[in-house]
């Protein structure tokens, strides 16, 4: 925090003048401490407390108590240099540990989903291997579903020879059957891939 102007020209002109004037009777504390202001060499530092003193002497004096500003018209306010402490050597140990430990937890996050064993853009023996027993899976599934069908429809054709001696009712017969049991096994498997599909 400020505690002192640094004083120009102006300031050290004026104070000059005011020690010169024999009619002026500074107080002895004020007039030594402007004096030592005056013997130093630049920059010229000038205490609040000493600043304070001449403002009241300008004041007791009749003076106008702004005059005060004409005596630091070039002058500036002195701001010490902040002097920061030493870091504690372990605490900063401790805080590049947590950072490693973040980096690396992050690192760990955004890589989470990348596969390592990949060889290149087309995947691995494995994807391909997956690839082939999902479309064999496929393949499997409409055998099954055309077997299925035309056993109904035999059994349903065999069958019907019992209760229709025409070939047409027994045909027709046959079709009706095999339509239910298709229409039966095409729910399941729709069923059965909406299963898979909702799974995680």
């Amino acid at each position: 925090m400020a505690s002192s102007f640094v004083v120009g020209d102006t300031f050290r002109k004026k104070v000059t003048g005011l020690l010169d004037n024999t009619n002026s009777c500074l107080p002895q504390t004020l007039r030594e401490e402007l004096e030592e202001l005056l013997e130093k060499s630049q920059p010229t530092i000038l205490s609040f407390s000493t600043a304070r003193k001449l403002k009241k002497y300008l004041q007791d004096k009749g003076h106008s108590p702004g005059q005060l500003h004409e005596f630091l018209e070039d002058s500036f306010l002195h701001l010490p240099q902040v002097v920061k402490p030493p870091r504690n050597p372990e605490l900063v140990a401790r805080l590049e540990k947590i950072q490693a430990k973040l980096a690396n937890e992050e690192y760990n996050r955004m890589t989470r989903n990348v596969n390592t064993q990949e060889i290149n853009r087309n995947g691995t023996l494995a994807d391909f291997g997956r690839e082939v027993r999902s479309v064999k899976a496929a393949v499997v599934t409409v055998f099954n579903f055309l077997v299925t069908v035309v056993a109904a429809f035999a059994c349903s054709y065999i069958g019907s020879q019992y209760l229709f001696t025409e070939t047409t009712a027994r045909v027709i017969s046959a079709v009706i059957a095999a339509s239910v049991v298709g229409l039966a096994e095409l729910y399941v498997l729709v069923r059965t891939m909406e299963g898979e599909l909702g799974e995680p």
